[in-house]
């Protein structure tokens, strides 16, 4: 994740590079280093470099990497010339490069040649089943061609392999609630929270999705689990206030007519629509009438 300090540094260097302040190579260097997307400046500020001989040179051996960077970026931006150019000259240079060979794949799939890009996948992988980067260009082809089911096989498979690759949980989680597919979607952040259980986003997503399967049962975890995004996140998130008191009001209604001892303490609720209620004070007044009418709809308030 890149730093807010880190974000400052692009953007300036971003801006400085673009006036013709210079720095291009350095603004190059942290874009590779920070893992981000910038294809149209990565593609207009390394060609330059590139067409230009004297710069080119003196880059020695980076001059490789630049070409690696600009074909990524050329592919993002549909300038497929200028990334089967950059392919072919990394392609002289490291005739029997696996890397290179992605390159490639890369760029039969941005000339939507789906079937030939398969090919060289599996050729690749071939060589080394345990290629994370190919496995994900697969699930990339399948949902570029809208193959949303075959994405689905190819990240299953995937996460066969790579069992800790918490991004390839996400991903397949949210597929699944696309599709509808809540149950599979439940047993995705289940992972995710047995992975990483302070993080307040897989909580959050958890407890929406059994919320949305419903039944008593998963409406009262749910209920824990907007309670412990609530904890991780110090009180502070709308959604899981909210959730609170939409999870009390269903199994409410659930419950309805049962002993006592079925019921739930309403305490929780309570401090929830408090805490919904001081929030909007502070940032939403014009908008407090319609959550009190909204709560007592929900017999909270």
């Amino acid at each position: 994740m890149v730093t807010k300090t880190e974000e400052t540094q692009l953007i300036n260097l971003e801006n400085q590079v673009e006036n013709g302040g210079g720095g291009a190579w350095e603004y190059l260097c942290l874009v590779r280093k920070l893992k981000v997307r910038r294809s149209d400046k990565v593609l207009k500020h390394g060609l330059a470099i590139l067409n230009d001989s004297k710069e080119r040179s003196s880059l020695g051996s980076e001059e490789w990497t630049l070409n690696e960077q600009v074909a990524i970026a050329a592919m993002d931006c549909q300038c497929l010339d200028v990334a089967k150019d950059c392919i072919n000259a990394l392609q002289k240079r490291f005739p029997e490069s696996k890397r290179v060979g992605k390159l490639e794949g890369m760029l039969l799939e941005a000339k939507g040649s789906w079937s030939e890009a398969e090919k060289a996948y599996s050729s690749l992988l071939e060589d080394n089943p345990f290629d994370q980067v190919i496995h994900k260009r697969r699930v990339a082809m399948a949902k570029a061609q809208g193959n949303i089911s075959e994405a689905i096989e190819w990240l299953n498979k995937y996460l066969e392999i790579f069992m800790a690759d918490n991004d390839a949980w996400r991903e397949l989680a949210e597929i699944y609630v696309s599709l509808q597919m809540y149950k599979q979607a439940t047993f995705c952040y289940e992972e995710l929270i047995l992975s990483q259980p302070v993080v307040p986003v897989y909580h959050l997503a958890y407890a929406d999705v059994l919320y949305t399967l419903g039944g008593l049962e998963n409406l009262q975890t749910a209920k824990k689990y907007y309670a412990s995004t609530i904890d991780l996140t110090g009180g502070k998130n709308t959604r899981a206030l909210f959730g609170i008191c939409l999870c009390t009001s269903a199994i409410a209604q659930l419950t309805k007519g049962r002993n006592k001892n079925d019921k739930e303490s309403p305490e929780l609720q309570s401090l929830a629509a408090t805490a919904l209620e001081k929030e909007y004070k502070q940032r939403a007044p014009g908008k407090l009438s319609l959550l009190t009418s909204t709560l007592r709809s929900l017999k909270i308030s």
